[in-house]
């Protein structure tokens, strides 16, 4: 069989992620674990770690986000309040149907824990290993590169009104406290 990636994706229909919701809604509220790291030293380059350094300055040590920049932002700088990307880990095993394709997301972060707004608004730190996070109140939203990944059902799934309220395709956060981060860490709410 071909390992998965973007071409051979099994795509989930509306009623198959909508089935799935539940588990995912069972989030643990205040300490998660983180599932899976995953660095892109290049645009479209993945690199799934065991142990990696977050920094206030580079975000993940090794990650493309300082170099590539962004659009929206003077002189095309990177966005310090998009300097991690973080998924529900319940939310990318639904949509992406196998653990290999989890790093097509594009996320850094993983995490088994209750991303909501009503859980985590802006401004809520969360200490991963021996760093400290906080998350932003800039959205992260399903794009082209996730339907071709996932589906538009996904993307539709993601970006609906529960969707959104549940950040089901995720959150941005900064690096406030450099420090080292492991699978398998505990996600704790401060």
């Amino acid at each position: 069989m071909p390992r998965p990636n973007a071409e051979n994706a099994i795509h989930l229909n509306a009623d198959q992620l909508q089935a799935g919701l539940e588990k995912i809604l069972l989030s643990p509220k205040d300490n998660g674990i983180l599932e899976l790291v995953v660095r892109r030293p290049e645009i479209e380059q993945r690199e799934t770690l065991d142990r990696a350094e977050l920094n206030t300055v580079e975000g993940l040590i090794g990650d493309n986000w300082l170099r590539r920049g962004a659009s929206h932002t003077a002189h095309g700088s990177a966005d310090p309040e998009m300097q991690l990307n973080i998924m529900n880990a319940r939310a990318i095993a639904l949509i992406a149907t196998c653990k290999e394709r989890w790093p097509l997301a594009g996320d850094q972060l993983y995490i088994d824990l209750d991303l909501s707004n009503n859980n985590l608004p802006a401004g809520t730190r969360l200490k991963v290993g021996s760093a400290l996070i906080e998350v932003t109140g800039v959205p992260h939203l399903g794009c082209k590169k996730f339907v071709s990944r996932f589906g538009l059902a996904a993307m539709k799934f993601v970006n609906s009104k529960l969707g959104k309220q549940h950040n089901l395709r995720g959150i941005n956060a900064k690096v406030v406290e450099s420090g080292v981060i492991n699978i398998g860490d505990t996600v704790s709410k401060i």
